[in-house]
């Protein structure tokens, strides 16, 4: 399994996403091949105009992730108006293409939000990996889902899309392990290299702050 599991990292469970993100003297510091990595050319995004995307590839089943997850949660309601959260389930192997399967089939639902955490935890806290169809079935059953509604939805032709396109977006924004957090198209940061959750955060805030300003300056005359 590609998985960063982010052992490096100084986590410490005061950790808070956003006690630095605002400061300037820190996001000076920040730089292209140091704390993130520039795409060129900048990828497409998904999210509506005037929206600055903060796209999370991940897995389910990526112990990194499970340790991200948190950090996510926390973050979420801090960030700026603009921001736009998206996540990009990685369909790296059999198992993580069922649960990028399960995770956009929960999205046409009106779910994602509802399993994001609950999938993790019945992977990595109760042992069960939901490796068939079969046990996603059931989970889905668990959280409100008829079995047709499911296996409709599970194996629907907007669901194959979305896999599609998952796929080659994580191509186009060279992703190589997960977490990994791509900012509007054009820049890609990980625990690695951020060093830190807190840090990571405070340079998705800055890039995502970078980009905003860069859309709302006038055009040259």
């Amino acid at each position: 399994m590609r998985s960063n599991a982010l052992v490096t990292l100084a986590l410490v469970a005061t950790a808070t996403c956003g006690a630095s993100q605002a400061n300037a003297q820190a996001a000076a510091q920040f730089e292209a091949g140091k704390h993130y990595t520039l795409l060129t050319p900048t990828q497409p995004t998904s999210s509506d105009a005037g929206k600055v995307e903060v796209a999370e590839v991940f897995m389910f089943g990526c112990p990194g992730c499970f340790g991200f997850e948190p950090h996510i949660q926390q973050w979420l309601p801090t960030k700026a108006d603009y921001v736009s959260f998206v996540r990009i389930p990685a369909p790296w192997n059999p198992m993580a293409i069922l649960h990028a399967r399960a995770y956009y089939a929960a999205e046409a639902l009106g779910k994602a939000e509802a399993i994001d955490g609950p999938f993790f935890n019945e992977f990595h806290v109760n042992g069960n990996h939901l490796d068939t169809e079969a046990k996603i079935a059931a989970f889905f059953e668990d959280h409100g889902v008829d079995a047709d509604t499911f296996k409709s939805t599970f194996n629907s032709f907007a669901v194959n899309a979305k896999l599609k396109r998952a796929e080659e977006l994580i191509k186009r924004y060279r992703v190589q392990s997960t977490p990994g957090v791509v900012v509007n198209g054009k820049y890609l940061t990980t625990g690695q290299l951020a060093g830190s959750y807190q840090q990571w955060f405070a340079i998705i805030n800055e890039l995502a702050a970078r980009e905003h300003a860069a859309a709302a300056a006038p055009a040259n005359p």
